[in-house]
């Protein structure tokens, strides 16, 4: 017996899914097909955070409750107007054709297709070796709280104040809290990684009690919140926002305005709680396109760390 299906109409395009009542979330019993009402009803937002940036798909056949698919090529069967980008990874001399969304109807084939967390590149398409983004990711060790990427969260603020810079605040989805800065196109990961490498520290020596930058997870106070610079590093990737996450209460990477972020509880930004929040907020995130910066003050401080001896490690390794 042909296995059930219903048909989406997304735009122009007609996405056929199947297994629609397959529970994704046990918890909740939640299904794949209310993970894509989910990802219809933030449709411009979960676009606008994709755009032509080379994804990464976090795939769960089974639901939850099966295996994780990290994956990068295209799933097979695609149809044609699914857009993809070519991405070749030196240290295996091997390439990869991962998917670029340009529209609603190719993150809801992704859905179809199993996927439940999106993980785009801080580049587009036109040039991905050349970061249009800066993630500032606060990654909390296993002795932190909440509390603590919350006051982290204000510091990160307050330098980017004193930078001229707008940044955009989400919850990752998890236990941490993101902050993105769109950024004028012109320099390698490398060099955008040195550069959040060099905020980072500037961070880290606003609040020596909270934060660390040390490379090595080993050599980490466990009560140190990282504000992890590799996430700038080339095919290193992160929950988009609006991306939901493979937890079991279906959280969401949310954007949040920096006036929530002492009230803002991850836990509360789910498939169930986002699309009344974005029906009635819209994306936070919708123009950040506006408010783009030029890296130049942090590679000076790059400049300066670097002459007082605190050299920048090592890139971390890409896989194929």
């Amino acid at each position: 017996m042909a296995s059930p299906f219903v048909e989406i109409e997304v735009d122009d395009r007609v996405v056929k899914v199947t297994n629609p009542d397959r529970v994704y979330f046990p918890e909740s019993g939640a299904t794949k097909l209310d993970l894509v009402d989910y990802y219809l009803a933030v449709g411009p937002g979960i676009v606008n955070a994709l755009f032509e940036r080379p994804c990464m798909l976090h795939r769960f056949p089974k639901g939850l409750a099966g295996d994780k698919v990290h994956q990068k090529r295209l799933p097979a069967g695609a149809p044609p107007w699914v857009d993809t980008v070519q991405l070749h990874f030196p240290r295996w001399n091997r390439t990869a054709d991962e998917l670029c969304v340009t529209e609603l109807a190719s993150v809801i084939w992704a859905v179809q297709m199993s996927t439940v967390e999106f993980h785009p590149w801080n580049s587009r398409r036109d040039d991905p070796e050349k970061p249009d983004e800066w993630r500032i990711d606060l990654d909390p060790g296993p002795l932190s709280d909440y509390a603590q990427v919350r006051r982290v969260a204000h510091v990160v603020h307050e330098v980017l104040d004193e930078l001229g810079v707008v940044g955009f605040p989400k919850t990752t989805g998890s236990k941490g809290m993101h902050v993105y800065v769109r950024i004028k196109p012109d320099h390698g990961h490398k060099v955008v990684r040195r550069a959040a490498l060099a905020f980072a520290r500037e961070v880290e020596r606003r609040t020596p009690e909270d934060v660390t930058t040390q490379w090595w997870r080993k050599d980490r106070d466990p009560h140190h919140l990282f504000v992890d610079y590799n996430q700038n590093a080339r095919d290193h990737t992160i929950a988009a926002a609006y991306s939901v996450r493979g937890l079991p209460d279906a959280r969401v990477s949310t954007p949040i305005g920096w006036d929530e972020v002492d009230d803002a509880d991850p836990h509360d930004f789910t498939i169930f709680t986002v699309p009344e929040r974005f029906a009635r907020l819209g994306d936070l995130h919708a123009d950040i396109d506006d408010h783009v910066w030029d890296i130049a003050p942090l590679l000076e401080w790059a400049d300066r760390d670097e002459a007082d001896g605190r050299q920048t490690p090592a890139e971390p390794e890409e896989e194929a």
